[in-house]
């Protein structure tokens, strides 16, 4: 296989696009630094659309070293041909390969291999014949040996009917079209393993559905009642088909030793082949599954990651808590700690509340606190409602959100958090976390594990290492794609630049403490263990403000510091006027001089002058600041009763999951909006219409509060969906 070929017909890439990210992805390049650096070779193609390449490229790589392995293995046994030298060649994917290696895998004991130790291949040859005049019976008594433990006729014919079965069950064609019609024609199928116990699964108590149709949750949440005996569940395909299938292939009459062959099939189908394929068909659905769970994680925490930070602004963190009370954390625009404290705010004394108050309101008024973080977990509707009666009643322009505090409780039991705050306990590490995130999302949630932050479904069922190397991955193009300061950000940050590793990041906060601001990009190489090729990597994602090069504070890499000169001369300006308010000008005039031209005189390509341009334009410019704000808010707050049918609200989108989004419209309890009231228009996975983080408005369907669920729909010129 030319795994580059193929890959430009499985992504309908240009074959030079290919060749070039293949040698960049071999070269030691990563994938933020390809998208960014190397649009010239690569077509512009987005990280997203890299890491696809990267993972299918691994993929088809492993297959090619398992035919390798495979084929040396047949060959060594001194059983290779040509025919299955070309199966190999042929298959395209492992499935497939390990079918062809069945017959020749070394097998533990089986009912088969007895046979063969007891010497009745031949017997079993001479049957598979299937030579109309041949007495079966007669032919078995010449293999009678009770030695061997062949006691009878019937005994050697069993044995050597349990050879041909499992020769049968070896013979990957057939497996093949087993598994094509079992996918075809089964039926995925769930019962409950106990009728009469309530349990989450009751949907699945008596569930069927065409096993090419299962949606990837209801498969991950079928598993999930299998794994803790809820439920019991099985693949069933139409009576006597796979037999027929199986028999059709090695049946060659009807003579007495076509039936022992029939017969050898049809338990070569039930008791090798069937239970072997719906494990492998099971296996197959749940991986699917599994794929599509972690691309809507990671689409969900990529969204979350790049939400707007609201910044300049004073922020008070407030966690939530009954009994302990609700931990205060203010923390200064740059996300600095100025205070702490605690307040009893949702006891229900009116005392403690009023001196809740009073703490709070003296916070706000010595710091400037101008927004409210609330975190979202216990206590939070009490809180909520505490601070909106509060902000009415100070002159200060106070606004509040409720912010999702997944993670915060394993980051504020880290060592990370033990280490960058030891005086606090871990609750007031909590709110300052909460305070953070919404300054700052990005620079706050690379401190917890991707798979805590909680914007996914079933994520604790997918396999570890591809998860964990799909939602790293996300963290890494988000930080590349914002950039961070090199003098303020931690090492945790620093650690998803490109090319750093997490040693290299606390050594360049080291550095950092021990010589001051860095003042330029060029210092880095001065940091221990960051060499030529990672400052290569890392330079162009590391912004330097108030240094000595005014395009250090930009996403302009240093190996086009001579080209934006020469574009800035070209365009008639100076390196000075980056700092001035000519700033919008330079790409003015860039366009009326001709971006090819410019290209030209500069020696670089169109993409990399156009991104050149951008940066020119806006030094130090963040992608988030491009999207629409988060939802602050300074209302009142409702109660789930307080919901009617036909109230429209604005909410944000907190989560999106395959049959619909969660939606924050104010209440404790986020409401469900169906794919099917989404929008007008036909779409396959809400991922199509809505993202987390979107503000949008919606209207209450129905409210079940015995059950704290809330039914909204964004179809709001829809008259069906209006209140009866």
């Amino acid at each position: 296989m030319n795994i580059n070929e193929t890959l430009a017909k499985e992504f309908k890439l240009r074959q030079e696009q290919i060749d070039n990210t293949v040698a960049l992805i071999d070269d030691g390049k990563t994938i933020p630094f390809i998208a960014r650096y190397r649009k010239e070779l690569t077509g512009s193609l987005d990280d997203q659309l890299l890491r696809e390449i990267f993972d299918r490229l691994t993929y088809l790589r492993n297959l090619e070293k398992r035919k390798e392995e495979i084929t040396a293995a047949i060959t060594e046994q001194e059983k290779m041909t040509d025919e299955i030298a070309a199966a190999i060649e042929k298959a395209v994917t492992l499935v497939e390969v390990e079918d062809i290696y069945r017959p020749f895998k070394p097998k533990r004991k089986t009912r088969g291999s007895v046979a063969r130790e007891r010497g009745l291949e031949p017997l079993a040859e001479f049957i598979l014949a299937q030579d109309k005049s041949a007495d079966p019976d007669s032919e078995a008594e010449k293999y009678i040996d009770e030695e061997k433990g062949v006691p009878d006729a019937a005994a050697a014919l069993q044995g050597a009917m349990d050879i041909i079965a499992e020769d049968i069950s070896d013979d990957a064609e057939l497996r093949k079209k087993l598994r094509a019609m079992i996918t075809k024609n089964g039926m995925l199928n769930s019962k409950a393993a106990d009728p009469e116990e309530e349990t989450v699964y009751k949907n699945y108590y008596d569930f069927s559905e065409p096993v090419f149709r299962v949606a990837g949750h209801r498969v991950l949440a079928i598993d999930r009642g299998e794994r803790e005996d809820k439920l019991k569940v099985s693949i069933v395909i139409p009576e006597g088909s796979g037999e027929n299938l199986t028999s059709e292939k090695y049946v060659k009459n009807s003579s007495p030793c076509g039936e022992l062959v029939k017969a050898a099939a049809e338990d070569s189908f039930k008791r090798l082949i069937f239970p072997s394929v719906e494990r492998e068909i099971r296996a197959d659905l749940t991986e699917k599954a599994c794929e599509a769970a972690i691309k809507v994680f990671a689409s969900n925490l990529r969204q979350l990651l790049m939400q707007p930070p609201v910044k300049g602004n004073v922020a008070l963190g407030l966690d939530p808590g009954y009994r302990t009370g609700c931990k205060l954390a203010v923390v200064d625009a740059t996300g600095k700690v100025l205070d702490t404290g605690v307040a009893y705010i949702t006891t229900g004394e009116q005392r403690k509340i009023e001196q809740g108050k009073v703490l709070v309101k003296n916070l706000i008024q010595k710091h400037g606190v101008s927004i409210i973080a609330i975190g979202n977990g216990t206590a939070s509707r009490e809180s909520e409602a505490f601070v909106a009666d509060l902000i009415k009643e100070i002159p200060q322009k106070v606004s509040y959100m409720v912010v999702s505090e997944a993670g915060a409780s394993v980051y504020s039991a880290s060592k990370l958090a033990a280490a960058e705050f030891p005086e606090y306990d871990v609750s007031l590490r909590s709110a300052v976390s909460i305070a953070r995130r919404l300054q700052d999302p990005l620079a706050e949630l690379v401190k917890i594990d991707p798979k805590a932050i909680g914007v996914g479904q079933y994520q604790h069922d997918m396999p570890k290492a591809r998860m964990d190397e799909a939602l790293t991955g996300v963290v890494e193009d988000c930080v590349n794609s914002v950039g961070v300061d090199l003098n303020t950000a931690s090492h945790s940050l620093l650690s998803y630049i490109s090319g750093i590793s997490a040693a290299v990041a606390k050594n360049i906060v080291a550095y950092r403490e021990e010589n001051g601001s860095f003042t330029d990009r060029k210092q880095l190489l001065k940091v221990a263990k960051l060499g030529p090729k990672a400052f290569e990597q890392c330079a162009g994602f590391l912004r330097v403000q108030g240094g000595k090069n005014p395009l250090d504070n930009t996403a302009v890499h240093p190996e086009s510091y001579e080209a934006a000169q020469k574009i800035i001369d070209e365009c008639g300006f100076s390196i000075a006027d980056l700092k001035g308010s000519k700033l919008a000008e330079i790409p003015e005039t860039a366009e009326k001089i001709g971006v090819s031209k410019i290209a030209e005189t500069a020696g670089i390509g169109v993409p990399t002058v156009k991104d050149i341009l951008k940066e020119l334009a806006k030094p130090g410019r963040d992608p988030r600041d491009e999207l629409p704000p988060p939802l602050l808010r300074s209302g009142d707050v409702m109660e789930l009763k307080d919901l009617k049918p036909g109230m429209e609200l604005m909410g944000t989108v907190r989560n999106v999951i395959d049959f619909g989004c969660f939606v924050d419209i104010g209440v404790h309890e986020d409401g469900l909006v169906h794919i099917s009231q989404i929008c007008d228009r036909y779409i396959k996975h809400p991922l199509e219409a809505v993202k987390v983080g979107d503000v949008v408005k919606v209207r209450v369907m129905d409210v079940d509060v015995k059950r704290k669920r809330i039914s909204l729909t964004m179809k709001l010129n829809d008259k069906n969906n209006s209140a009866k």
